[in-house]
């Protein structure tokens, strides 16, 4: 990461807090949303797997399939009943996410969802873990706080969809300054929450 929240607060985690950058939190919290909905029935069962399956179905699907490490031949081993191996069937779930983001992205459903007709989303942010930090390097006055917003959702998507990290963390330097004086103290955050 270049800049962006390492400059707002420096080294954060020299005395023991635990947290992440707002632009992985942003990233973690938009693979939470692209889960929901989807697939419940874990890949360890028939139906799960055959549901993946079945979603994987289409020359993109069998693409990321092979990208993942699962080969057409391999698919036909296990449709004349041999059994997948774990690793084999985590690729599938990797495989799947990644299809079904690309699809959310793609369809702009997510965008969607997080425009929410121009009202936005409400953030919800928690501050890094400060337990394991002595008393006289604790940042002081961190509580959990929240933002509504707006016009960010359509650059953030298309950011997290690329893996840009640095354009995230850009988005989330403008998030947080509408909190107030003190938005370097969120620059990382404990874990975010996007209302969706």
């Amino acid at each position: 990461m270049t800049g962006g929240a390492t400059d707002l607060w420096g080294e954060w985690q020299k005395h023991g807090a635990q947290g992440l950058s707002g632009a992985q939190a942003l990233a973690q919290e938009l693979d939470r949303i692209a889960r929901e909905g989807g697939i419940a029935s874990p890949t360890t069962t028939h139906r799960g797997l055959s549901a993946r399956l079945r979603y994987l179905n289409t020359p993109p699907g069998r693409e990321t399939l092979t990208k993942h490490g699962v080969s057409a031949r391999l698919l036909r081993s296990w449709e004349r009943g041999t059994r997948p191996s774990a690793p084999k069937l985590e690729a599938v779930d990797r495989a799947y996410q990644e299809r079904r983001r690309d699809n959310l992205i793609r369809s702009g459903a997510l965008k969607r969802l997080l425009n929410n007709e121009g009202r936005g989303r409400r953030i919800e942010i928690y501050p890094v873990d400060q337990t394991a930090v002595d008393e006289q390097y604790r940042r002081p006055n961190l509580s959990e706080r929240s933002v509504q917003a707006r016009y960010v959702w359509d650059d953030m998507i298309g950011a997290w969809g690329k893996s840009d990290m640095d354009t995230l963390d850009e988005i989330w330097d403008d998030i947080i300054t509408d909190l107030d004086s003190d938005y370097a103290a969120y620059a990382y955050v404990g874990s975010i929450g996007i209302g969706a």
